[in-house]
């Protein structure tokens, strides 16, 4: 376990918005014990619990899993592609949420290098602004079925470098709710910002998570505790 304590700083909206103060779940080793941690962000219409349920496809002994809840259970309320100020409070107050996660996690001396983020849907594209906003050498990002958010004339001039981070971006070619160009965008980003970036796409899959996936999800969280 590392002895240093870390936290990301970064775009973050320091004001209370929706999201605060909600219930963080957890599960898998106690904070107190673990040696690194993954941070899951539930989509829209879903719960923190939900998605901690999914940590039991990729467990492994040593891992703290803890998941933030969006009240109402939806982080913002139009498309991720909408203008970002149609999204707000609720996408500021959501990156707010995740940084709040990583804090708690920092605060028992887990590194964010050993902490992983990991999100399905609009999980995922608000997991994915996070880590662009707040570069740093995470653990990793799995970004499933998800995005960078904002509309396609949104700034991505990002200048800070996440220094190897892995990252696995995986969709369906026909996902009714990630344009493949908004997938193909978001790798060219964070390896433009020093990511190691695994793309994969899967042909008429829909909107979902597949085995090729949670299997590439266990090897990261696996990477956390045997590198």
């Amino acid at each position: 376990m590392s002895a240093s304590r870390e936290t990301t700083g970064g775009d973050v909206m320091s004001a209370d918005g929706p999201h605060q103060d909600q219930p963080l779940a957890t599960a898998g080793t106690p904070l107190d014990a673990a040696d690194a941690a993954a941070v899951l962000v539930h989509g829209r219409g879903a719960t923190a619990q939900s998605i901690i349920g999914m940590a039991d496809a990729f467990y492994h002994h040593g891992i703290a899993y803890v998941a933030p809840q969006a009240a109402g259970n939806s982080w913002y309320p139009n498309s991720f592609l909408a203008p970002i100020e149609s999204n707000e409070p609720g996408l500021s107050s959501g990156l707010q949420a995740i940084d709040a996660a990583i804090e708690k996690v920092n605060d028992v001396d887990i590194s964010t290098d050993q902490t992983m983020l990991a999100g399905f849907s609009q999980g995922a594209c608000l997991a994915s602004e996070y880590v662009a906003r707040n570069a740093t050498r995470y653990g990793g990002l799995a970004v499933l079925s998800g995005g960078l958010v904002g509309p396609g004339d949104t700034p991505r001039d990002y200048e800070e470098s996440l220094d190897g981070t892995p990252v696995l971006i995986g969709c369906s070619d026909v996902d009714p709710h990630i344009p493949i160009e908004r997938v193909h965008e978001t790798a060219d980003v964070f390896e433009g910002m020093d990511a190691d970036v695994t793309k994969r796409i899967y042909e008429g899959m829909g909107h979902g998570v597949n085995e090729d996936e949670i299997e590439h999800v266990s090897e990261m969280v696996r990477d956390l505790v045997e590198d």
